[in-house]
């Protein structure tokens, strides 16, 4: 069973068998004795190269194309469309071993399509994440407090820590959002239970709450990291900053709902107030990867007093609506008040005033264009409003790849900066403390 979890979905034999197989589908689908082919394959051939040129021409006028997207994307999904105007168009007169080959041949063209943006993002690295969206270490309420009671009867830590659902109150801000999801390291389950920090971790946009351990492997980094401290690793709350009313808040109080008044005063006060953690100088930091970390910027910034570390895997240097320009994002999320906008704009926020006792981490890949040149930006401009700044550049790209490693290259720091654990001897990014 374990050989079948880990098969990985990005390179190996897998994904070269799929391809094979849909060739070899495709083949077999196409009448060739009966000389349909002659029908299909014209037709066949022009809906495909239509629809992968049309498909590429749209996406890159849009401009939402990530540097590096593979072409061959295009490519597969064309022959997708290719190997459905092939079953439709050869259905009638074919026999059913034709048939089943052109549906199977549409399906793992599809699946072949799919996994090739999956190889770009690494969303999915292997089946055993497919299988399982939710955290592998999830555990429902029951067997929570069967955990809590365990501890306090064996005075036993568990070996891992656990991830739960949870939905926290939104007294002040009213947002209405999805579950969140918890991680709780082995020391939370501990008899007097320990004050432990906060980490506030956002996922991209598109995205879910979920991200973080379905994709992300926060859970386990988190595990290796509490298994070399006994046990000790902060508490990591993994909100949905967006809700129920767009795919896109930025993080800020608009139409769209409070989700700043959400994120700043609503998921620290459940922390504190239902998990026990600490609350203290230095307890809570916020981190995230894409536009999560655009806004991980953006609430340090607006609230140095709440959160004094902040983490940005592959942000950006301005929230932006759903890849839009400055003038639509002003227009959606702050009623065209240009004002409001720069309020919450990293560049402008930096250049107003300095920032004191407050630290940000930059990571990014060398490859992901434009976060690269906001992590270039905004670095320099922290150091100089008085942040210390650790920045690195690392291989990579816009994916999960790339912040799986972030995480867990920051994590030593994030939980030194929050007064859970010494100072780390090593720390890979290049760390300076703010200009004086």
């Amino acid at each position: 069973m374990e050989v079948t979890v880990d098969v990985s979905l990005i390179s190996g034999w897998l994904p070269l068998a799929a391809l094979t197989l849909a060739v070899a589908a495709l083949a077999a689908a196409v009448g060739w004795r009966s000389g349909a082919w002659r029908r299909q394959l014209p037709w066949a051939a022009a809906a495909g190269v239509a629809t992968a040129g049309l498909a590429g021409a749209v996406l890159w006028a849009a401009g939402v194309l990530p540097p590096g997207f593979p072409v061959r994307t295009f490519v597969w999904g064309g022959l997708a469309v290719a190997a459905l105007v092939i079953a439709v168009t050869g259905w009638p007169g074919a026999r059913w071993p034709r048939r089943l080959a052109s549906v199977v041949a549409v399906v793992l063209w599809a699946a072949v399509t799919a996994g090739a943006v999956n190889a770009f993002t690494g969303t999915f690295p292997t089946l055993g994440r497919l299988a399982h969206l939710d955290p592998v270490d999830e555990v429902t309420s029951g067997q929570l407090a069967a955990m809590i009671a365990q501890a306090r009867t064996s005075h036993r830590l568990p070996g891992q820590g656990v991830v739960v659902t949870e939905v926290i109150p939104t007294p002040v801000s009213h947002f209405v959002t999805d579950v969140a999801y918890v991680y709780l390291p082995p020391a939370w389950f501990a008899t007097p239970r320990p004050a432990l920090p906060t980490l506030i971790l956002l996922p991209g946009e598109p995205g879910t709450s979920a991200d973080w351990t379905a994709s992300g492997d926060a859970d386990n980094s988190l595990d290796a990291f509490a298994a070399a401290h006994h046990g000790r690793a902060p508490i990591v709350v993994m909100p949905d900053p967006d809700g129920t009313k767009t795919v896109d808040s930025e993080c800020v109080n608009s139409t769209f709902g409070n989700a700043e008044t959400y994120l700043a005063v609503d998921v620290p006060a459940f922390a504190r107030r239902t998990l026990g953690a600490a609350d203290g100088p230095r307890s809570l930091a916020v981190a995230g990867l894409s536009a999560g970390g655009t806004c991980s910027t953006m609430l340090a910034l607006r609230h140095p007093g709440e959160f004094e570390t902040f983490a940005s895997y592959s942000g950006f240097a301005q929230p932006t609506y759903q890849d839009d320009d400055v003038a639509t994002s002003i227009d959606v999320l702050f009623g065209g008040s240009r004002a409001a906008f720069d309020a919450h704009d990293p560049t402008f926020l930096l250049r107003q005033r300095r920032y004191p006792g407050l630290a940000g981490w930059f990571e990014v890949g060398d490859q992901d264009t434009v976060p690269r040149r906001a992590a270039e930006a905004l670095a320099p401009a922290a150091h100089a409003a008085g942040i210390d700044t650790c920045v690195l550049v690392r291989p990579g790209g816009h994916d999960f790849g790339l912040w799986r490693q972030a995480f867990a290259d920051s994590l030593p720091w994030l939980a030194w900066r929050m007064q859970l654990t010494p100072e780390p001897a090593h720390v890979p990014a290049d760390c300076e403390p703010g200009a004086t």
